[in-house]
């Protein structure tokens, strides 16, 4: 199965899992979170994982742009670093782009008076709506976060329990904290494995050191 394949392939999974989830799991799970788990601070605190990511992607793609102009290689640490940066500024601006897109509102009103599925039972999406209150869909946390997981468990499998643990606490806190359905995060995760998987990908195939490329058998630290 060639990686096309596999990618459609998890596409249409995800896309079954977003409509089950839209038809029979958001509302209930978004009911319960928000009757059962009022102490929303405590799982709100492990959404915060992922947000130092997108100030640090930047710098760090214009950190080692810089390097790059000085006549030096990158190591295999250093490449996974820009990778991570490129495949996370993608996920940011793509998940930005489905948000106008899809305008769905949220499980609670948090922003702006927004309306929400909790306060006023509003459920579904506005295709174009754009706005913050309409900008549920898909979670950008889960976005950037497996933005940047996807392309560490290509670098370096042999961290990848400690990736999933990563993964799972922002899920919980998100679901926890009742700040997305559970189809956001269903949505958000397939961004950011798209972007990171893509990512490396290319740069598998174009290495950017001199031509190297890494699939062909013409291994080296550039490559993971």
């Amino acid at each position: 199965m060639t990686a096309m394949q596999r990618w459609l392939l998890i596409l249409a999974i995800t896309v079954s899992a977003v409509v089950i989830s839209y038809l029979w799991l958001d509302r209930p799970i978004a009911l319960l979170a928000h009757a059962q788990l009022p102490q929303h601070e405590a799982f709100a605190q492990l959404t915060h994982i992922p947000d130092p990511l997108i100030p640090l992607g930047v710098v760090t793609f214009v950190g080692l742009g810089l390097w790059s102009f000085s006549g030096r290689t990158l190591s295999k640490n250093q490449t996974a670093t820009l990778v991570c940066s490129i495949s996370l500024i993608m996920a940011e601006a793509t998940k930005n782009q489905l948000k106008f897109l899809f305008g769905r509102t949220w499980p609670d009103t948090w922003v702006q008076n927004n309306p929400s599925f909790i306060r006023d039972g509003a459920y579904g999406f506005n295709l174009f709506h754009g706005g913050a209150g309409f900008a549920s869909f898909p979670s950008g946390h889960s976005a950037v976060t497996c933005a940047v997981i996807s392309v560490l468990w290509i670098f370096y499998p042999k961290l990848r329990a400690i990736y999933l643990f990563v993964v799972f606490a922002v899920v919980i806190g998100l679901i926890g904290a009742n700040y997305h359905f559970l189809s956001d995060i269903i949505a958000g995760a397939f961004v950011g494995v798209s972007t990171g998987w893509m990512t490396t990908a290319l740069w598998q195939t174009r290495g950017l050191n001199g031509g190297t490329n890494c699939k062909s058998g013409n291994r080296s630290d550039m490559c993971p």
